[in-house]
């Protein structure tokens, strides 16, 4: 029995640190995109390493994909007014593969439960509008061996479709074009190829990967 297919998901399109400042406190919040939950707990060593002198450095992440592992701290903030706040962003933005840090400044001026909450909370939404977001889909890898009198021709016309061209390899017996398609229209990209070439070229599986689409 073959494995399921893995599912599309969202994350953010790159790392990326963006500051708010409320009531002379500065939340500073670095965004990462993480492999795994290590990943995620070296990028957070990292972010206390370099802020050490900051009065919190809280944190929430969210790795995986049909069962996802969650991860939050308040560091020193009251219970539940921090990382609880900022993981909830990530579960609403329907992120994964992401971590938060936000590094808090004490201005002296106390926000309490209720201002931390959308503090915290605010500095992680901006920061992911900020850096934007793209849904990494998965797709199976064929090779398309074709001469090169056709191979130009092809790629304009597999992007002019809306396939991934992945890669071409210029080889002396012909061009070897490397395509992403979706599972679901492998059948129809067969029967695209064959009307596109006139029989003359065929696609290979070569395995599977994911394609970055921004959103």
């Amino acid at each position: 029995m073959s494995e399921p297919s893995p599912k599309p998901y969202l994350t953010i399109r790159h790392s990326g640190t963006h500051e708010i400042e409320i009531k002379k406190s500065r939340f500073i919040c670095h965004l990462a995109r993480v492999a795994d939950e290590d990943e995620a707990q070296a990028f957070i060593a990292g972010i206390r390493k370099q802020y050490w002198d900051a009065r919190h450095n809280c944190t929430a992440f969210v790795v995986g994909g049909e069962q996802p592992r969650e991860r939050s701290s308040d560091d020193g903030e009251p219970g539940g007014t921090a990382g609880v706040p900022m993981l909830e962003v990530l579960r609403r933005r329907g992120l994964t593969d992401t971590v938060a840090v936000v590094t808090r400044y004490f201005g002296g001026i106390k926000l309490g439960a209720g201002g931390l909450v959308r503090a915290y909370g605010s500095a992680v939404s901006e920061a992911i509008d900020s850096v934007g977001l793209l849904e990494r889909r998965p797709v199976l890898l064929l090779v398309v061996a074709v001469d090169h009198t056709r191979a130009g021709r092809l790629e304009n016309d597999l992007r002019a479709a809306g396939y991934v061209v992945r890669d071409l390899a210029y080889e002396a017996a012909g061009v070897r074009i490397e395509v992403g398609v979706p599972e679901p229209e492998l059948t129809a990209f067969h029967a695209w190829l064959a009307e596109a070439t006139g029989g003359g070229a065929e696609a290979v599986e070569s395995g599977r990967a994911f394609v970055e689409v921004p959103v």
